[in-house]
Formats: C-alpha cells, structure tokens, sequence
C-alpha cells in the first residue's frame, strides 16, 4: 500500500495568507530609516539582555548601571566625551567613504598610521621640545592627516587603477599599519624596552579641562580634551562637503548612479583616490587627537578598535555626519562602561549585536513585506 506524505507546496497551499517580499521601487524614506535604525538597537539591546540573564547577570542592572558610569556625573560625561572623540572622527571617515559605496575597512590602519606620522613631529623630532603649542598642534594635525590620507591613498589607487577590492586592500593594510607601529616602538623609539615611547613634551599636548582646574575647580581630573572640538568642526566641513559643494555632489551621485555619474563626464577614478584619501586623512586625525589628547606618547594599545566600531557607527547613522556625532557618544559610553562590567567582553558584544541587527534591518529598507490572503486559483 503505498504512503502519501504532504509536500511542501500543499503544505503552503492549505494556508490561508501569504507573505510577499517586493523591493521599495521610490526609495527608502528617511523617516523609515530612522525608525529601521531605532528598532535595530532595541532589537540588540533585547538579544544582550537575553544573553546577559543567560550567563546569570540583571540585564536591568547592567544597563542602568552602564548609563550611570557614562551620564552619572560630570566626570563620567567628559570620560565619555573622551571616548567619543576617535569615534566621531573614525565614524566620520566611514561615512564619507560609504557615501560613495567605497567600503574603507582600513580606518583602524589608517588611525595607528596618522598617531605614528603624529608622532614623528616630536620623537624625530621635527620641533623642539619647548616650540610652542601653536606650532606643535597644528603640526602634528597635519602630519596625522597626511599619514591616514597616505594609507587611504594606496587602496584608492588600486581600486581606481587595477579594480583591485578596497575591502581586501583596506583590511590587510590594517595588520601592516600595526606592525610598522610595533617596530618603531620596539626597535627605534623605545623607552627602556617597553612597548611606549618617551612622555611627549607638554607643549605637544591638547589643551584638557583639567587645564583650567585652578580658575575652575570643578575641572579637576576631567579629561575631555580640544579634540573634541576638532572632532565637532569635522562633521561640520564632512556635512559641508557632502551636502552644500559640488565635490559633494559628485561623491553622491557616483554612489548612487555610477553609469549616470560616468556619462555626465563626472572624473569617478580620481574620485575613487580623493575620497579615500579624505577618509584616511579623517581617520588619521583620530590617532592624532587620540595620542596627543590621551596618552600623550605612542604605545602599542592606542585603540579598543576604534576603526572597526566606526563602521557600525557609520551605519547606524545613516551616513549622516550630524548623526555621528550622537551615535559616537553612545558607543562611547559602551566602551566606557567596558572598564567596569565583567565580563568585560559584554560592551563589545553588545556593539556585535547592533552590528548584525543593522544588516538585517536593512532589509527592511529596500523591501517591503506583505501580508496577502491567498485567493485560489
């Protein structure tokens, strides 16, 4: 006797609704985009929780307590401020790279390279130990910048010359730019064998609050420094750029209609090399303000990933450089709170997460999902 098992497709005919999956043919709405990115990091919040209650923790207590070592006072506010600095600006040369659909993978490289090229303007040194800070900071500025611009500059060649992929170029060059860091900590400016170098000169620090302790006695042992500030003018010129200059123009339209940009007679080669070179020179300038801000010597562990978390930055701001500066301050606070929640993994997990609920929630940008009754045929 023979035996008749249901297949699928009778399965799915005996339900009474379907759901169908269509592209979004006018484009995704920034109002939807917002609220795709909200309900991602709720979605991620929700999952970390879970795995938090899991591993035997209060999800409730983690979190409130995460807010309240980052927002609690006003020591915790400038420490965050601290942390969000690098981000904003890695964040920053993410954005303007996507922008134009260049996947710049390499800011990590691209920060340890604008710290060393930072850093050579006082180890070489190229200005005395007693120049002024108006020549020193500005100096190292520019040689931070021209560092990272000349790592962005290598994969935007081979990508605009030979087509070579950016994103494998970017992130082998990642391990390249860690290693030419190590070998100058190690073989040429060590200090007494350590993996740091020398304590730079104080005229080649950036200004702190703390600074301004002795007129202003609640600034004692606050550590927001100028970059902060430098990161804040960035997104303005980033904005700037994208938003109010015809180079800006250009670096959308090519991202968003190549075959259009092309025929318009629009240079996307060397716009391939300038824009990446633009996104290195602002990830350069984090290293910059991270050394000269922060640790005040070159050293081995400058970054907790920087570079890599300003990916997710990125995304989760849409590319807008406005919204960069908010989503830093909150992954700020997340590596903030790292110092102080065991395990200490927990933060970066929690930025994993977001991460992959981003890419899933984009989904839900370019397609729109139905739920149809089915009608026999």
């Amino acid at each position: 006797m023979s035996k008749t098992t249901a297949t699928p497709d009778i399965i799915q005919r005996r339900l009474p609704i379907t759901l169908q999956v269509e592209p979004r043919l006018k484009g995704t709405s920034p109002g939807l985009s917002i609220i795709t990115s909200l309900a991602a990091v709720l979605v991620a919040l929700i999952l970390g929780g879970i795995l938090i209650a899991l591993v035997g923790g209060d999800p409730f207590a983690t979190y409130a307590h995460i807010a309240n070592v980052a927002f609690g006072s006003l020591g915790g506010i400038t420490d965050t401020l601290t942390k969000a600095t690098p981000l904003i600006l890695v964040g920053l040369a993410c954005a303007l790279a996507f922008r134009m659909k260049l996947w710049n993978i390499g800011a990590e490289g691209q920060f340890y390279i604008g710290a060393w090229a930072a850093s050579a303007v006082v180890l070489i040194p190229l200005l005395p130990a007693t120049a002024s800070p108006f020549l020193f900071i500005p100096a190292m500025m520019i040689a931070g910048m021209l560092g990272g611009a000349a790592w962005g500059f290598i994969p935007g060649f081979l990508k605009a010359r030979f087509k070579v992929n950016e994103v494998i170029t970017t992130l082998m060059l990642n391990y390249i730019a860690v290693a030419w860091n190590n070998f100058w900590i190690f073989a040429v400016w060590t200090e007494g064998g350590f993996q740091m170098s020398p304590m730079f000169p104080r005229t080649s620090w950036l200004p702190r609050l703390s600074d301004l302790a002795a007129q202003i006695k609640d600034f004692r042992g606050l550590t927001l420094h100028g970059g902060f500030i430098i990161a804040l003018l960035a997104a303005v010129v980033v904005w700037f750029i994208l938003n109010r200059s015809k180079w800006g123009y250009e670096i959308r339209l090519i991202g968003d209609n190549p075959k259009a940009a092309e025929y318009a007679g629009i240079p996307i080669r060397r716009n391939i090399v300038l824009v990446m070179m633009a996104s290195g020179a602002l990830a350069g300038l984090a290293g910059m303000s991270e050394i000269s801000g922060v640790v005040h010597r070159l050293q081995g562990a400058i970054s907790p990933g920087y570079g890599f978390t300003g990916i997710i930055i990125a995304w989760l701001a849409k590319l807008n450089p406005y919204a960069v500066i908010i989503v830093s301050i909150l992954f700020g606070a997340l590596l903030l709170a790292g110092r102080e929640i065991q395990p200490s993994g927990i933060p970066k997990m929690i930025q994993g997460i977001v991460l992959v609920c981003l890419i899933a929630s984009d989904f839900f940008t370019r397609y729109r999902v139905r739920i149809a009754r089915r009608t026999e045929a």
